[in-house]
């Protein structure tokens, strides 16, 4: 099994990257978080690596750090979850922020991530509750700032954006609220 890849960025893909090592080519499929941080053709990388064999296809999942392949990996351990899926949910939020959402059963950052109904939601939550651990870069929303991202994902936006937006808002009522908190995305 391949677990790491250090080489040369061969060509880009929306998705995907090719590293050269020692002039073989391996494509890797990574998160947003993880092609954000690489560099441009030419540039050298290091990736660590998730290899996902099939009957029919072996695919590499590279990631920037072994936190992003660790939840990948506990991402993989829940029935209906596959490689596409779980790289979604990498590629829509921080891996503290998922884990703050599974540890605290958010159903509702959850479910606003692409690709993740509610009975998906659900069942990370069930699956995983014990298995993750809160991080630091969340708590848990007040009353009101779950209501002002609720809104927000009503209105289109992540539910990560929706909730670093609610956090910020400042206001005493729900108006006031969303409405410093659209200006925060506005912004």
């Amino acid at each position: 099994m391949i677990a790491y890849l250090r080489g040369t960025i061969f060509q880009r893909t929306p998705d995907s990257v090719i590293v050269d090592v020692n002039g073989v080519g391996y494509r890797a499929r990574a998160p947003a978080s993880t092609l954000d941080v690489l560099g441009d053709i030419g540039a050298q990388v290091e990736l660590h690596v998730h290899t996902h064999v099939r009957e029919d296809d072996i695919s590499l999942f590279g990631f920037a750090t072994q936190d992003e392949l660790d939840l990948f990996e506990l991402l993989l351990s829940v029935s209906g979850i596959g490689p596409k899926v779980a790289l979604g949910i990498l590629s829509s939020a921080s891996p503290n922020e998922i884990r703050n959402a599974i540890a605290q059963g958010n159903l509702e950052i959850l479910s606003g991530i692409r690709g993740i109904g509610k009975k998906t939601a659900q069942r990370l939550v069930l699956e995983l509750k014990g298995k993750v651990e809160l991080g630091e870069e969340i708590s848990e929303l007040l009353p009101l700032d779950g209501e002002v991202a609720a809104t927000l994902i009503n209105l289109g936006y992540s539910a990560v954006e929706a909730q670093r937006a609610a956090r910020s808002a400042q206001g005493k009522t729900l108006e006031d609220k969303l409405r410093a908190a659209l200006q925060y995305l506005g912004g």
